[in-house]
């Protein structure tokens, strides 16, 4: 019986040392990485998913350089889901924030018009205001709107929004100084 033991455990030894890395498994889950990486949207709203990748790509890595193959072979594994996880994230998020952009330019676009038609009425009207402030504010927003559509239609999203954002402010703003100028003289008669 001894005998036979020695025989199994210098047949495991001898087997372990034949072992191979997978180097199939490494190679592709280097390629997902790499994908991941080079996704733009990935980049922008997959991250930590990527960073996830880029922890299990370490991880078999020095796996692999002490010869544990089953646990590289797992990580490798685990390097090519996170990466798919992080294109999926990038395409996921890239459509939500391109709704977001969308609806908001489309909000600020609304506004515009009506402040245009706020800026005639209190015209019209007569009403005592910086009417040279108020037009190049309201050139100023509708600059802001123009450079989110273009931001909008180069798929910066990001810049799309601020740029609404920025213009919405600025619309507001005009718009609370003359319903403040209005309503001062209407008080005043």
């Amino acid at each position: 019986m001894p005998l036979m033991l020695m025989a199994v455990l210098a047949l495991a030894v001898f087997l372990s040392g034949c072992a191979k890395a997978p180097t199939t498994e490494m190679d592709n889950a280097a390629e997902a990485l790499a994908r991941a990486e080079n996704d733009p949207d990935a980049v922008a709203y997959g991250s930590p998913s990527i960073i996830r990748a880029r922890d299990a790509l370490a991880t078999m890595r020095t796996e692999a350089a002490a010869k544990k193959y089953d646990s590289a072979k797992t990580y490798a594994q685990e390097v090519v889901t996170a990466s798919e996880k992080a294109i999926a994230d990038g395409k996921t998020g890239a459509q939500r924030a391109r709704d977001e952009a969308t609806n908001l330019l489309n909000g600020v676009r609304t506004m515009v018009e009506e402040t245009q038609k706020n800026i005639n009425t209190a015209r019209s009207r007569n009403v005592r205001v910086d009417f040279n402030t108020i037009n190049g504010d309201f050139n100023n927003a509708r600059s802001q709107v123009d450079q989110a559509q273009t931001a909008l239609s180069g798929a910066d999203f990001r810049g799309s929004i601020e740029k609404s954002q920025s213009a919405r402010a600025i619309l507001g703003s005009i718009d609370n100084r003359l319903t403040q100028t209005s309503i001062a003289a209407s008080r005043k008669k």
